[in-house]
């Protein structure tokens, strides 16, 4: 079998890294694949697995922008010359090319949605370039889908993201941890921590409300934010307008998240609104204690006092009570990453993730 993945582009971040993460998946289990996206961080992960990328202008949110056309037509040739057998689609504007291609060069075609779209847009109510099938990341995706988008139910498989439980789960030695600590100039006290794109939706200045109230107990805490974005700047200036800028450390992104986790004692993860929650998974997968909001379909990930602490979104007096409560509860702490880390490993596994992916691929391209 002959995959292309279509993607805006491979800029550290969800969408990017679930494309990369199956990329590599299928390969392992002997498909030949190929990526086609703007470029980015992450080709050099494609490069090292020897999984050959095309870089395409289709960086663009706007689903009829001129540049797809261009795109459309480049990938319409590979299709035909290299015997695509699938064309798998990330984003909405990719879906659009990915749907002309599979009408002209008459290949399969599925698309992953990734979360949320606005019900009142028309091109997505009038041209819905779903595909043959289309992957939902969460149930409350898939909801999403079927209830408000009329995506026909039988066309709508629920396949949650997969890591790389192996890489996360693997042990960082101390040294290495110094190494990282010392770069940021952190000690060894204890650690909050968030990786993700800094942008509103991903509730980060509530963390920092929130932070400034956990330094009220816990002087000695630290709040490291690993990722870059539009809000840095306005992040950076709250976090001195709080007087808390002494500890909070901000990291730019990273091809190695683990790196990073390591010296994370509880990982956060405040968005507003999300579909899954890669980032999430991966501090679960490296035995993290995590808080996270319960907004989208985080909540297919953390059951509250189970795998994870759930807190409403907004609410820094709650988002800073859990906290408190895990650093102050060491059972806790422990019985929370013990519980996440199995979760992963059964629920949450690339392995499952480019099995079921198969599945749905293997149906779309022979009925």
């Amino acid at each position: 079998m002959k995959v292309l993945l279509l993607a805006n582009h491979l800029n550290i971040g969800g969408v990017a890294v679930y494309t990369v993460n199956l990329a590599k998946g299928l390969a392992s289990r002997g498909v030949t694949v190929f990526v086609a996206s703007g470029g980015g961080e992450l080709v050099k992960a494609l490069e090292k697995e020897c999984i050959r990328h095309l870089e395409l202008n289709l960086k663009t949110k706007f689903e009829f922008n001129p540049k797809l056309a261009f795109a459309f037509l480049k990938l319409k040739k590979f299709v035909k010359e290299n015997g695509i057998d699938i064309v798998h689609a990330q984003t909405r504007a990719t879906q659009v090319v990915a749907y002309l291609l599979s009408k002209t060069a008459r290949v399969a075609y599925v698309s992953t949605c990734h979360g949320f779209f606005k019900k009142s847009r028309l091109g997505r109510r009038v041209f819905g370039a779903w595909g043959d099938y289309c992957i939902a990341i969460s149930d409350a995706v898939r909801a999403h889908l079927v209830k408000d988008l009329r995506v026909k139910n039988r066309k709508v498989y629920l396949i949650y993201n997969g890591v790389d439980t192996k890489r996360f789960s693997a042990a960082v030695d101390e040294e290495k941890k110094r190494a990282v600590r010392n770069s940021l100039g952190l000690d060894i006290s204890p650690v909050i921590g968030s990786i993700s794109r800094l942008s509103p939706v991903k509730g980060l200045r509530y963390l920092l409300f929130a932070m400034k109230d956990v330094l009220r107990e816990e002087p000695a805490a630290h709040l490291l934010l690993v990722g870059e974005g539009p809000s840095k700047d306005y992040l950076m200036e709250l976090a001195r307008r709080l007087g808390i800028e002494n500890n909070v450390f901000f990291a730019l992104n990273t091809t190695e998240p683990e790196r990073f986790l390591s010296i994370i004692d509880i990982f956060v993860f405040y968005s507003l609104e999300e579909g899954l929650g890669l980032s999430l998974l991966e501090a679960m997968a490296g035995g993290r204690a995590c808080v996270a909001s319960n907004v989208g379909g985080v909540s297919s990930i953390i059951k509250d006092e189970a795998t994870g602490l759930l807190v409403p979104p907004k609410d820094k007096h709650e988002l800073k009570e859990a906290i408190i409560k895990i650093i102050k509860d060491k059972r806790l702490k422990r019985r929370l990453a013990e519980n996440g880390k199995k979760l992963v490993r059964e629920k949450f596994s690339l392995e499952k993730m480019t099995e079921e992916v198969l599945n749905v691929y293997n149906k779309a391209c022979h009925g």
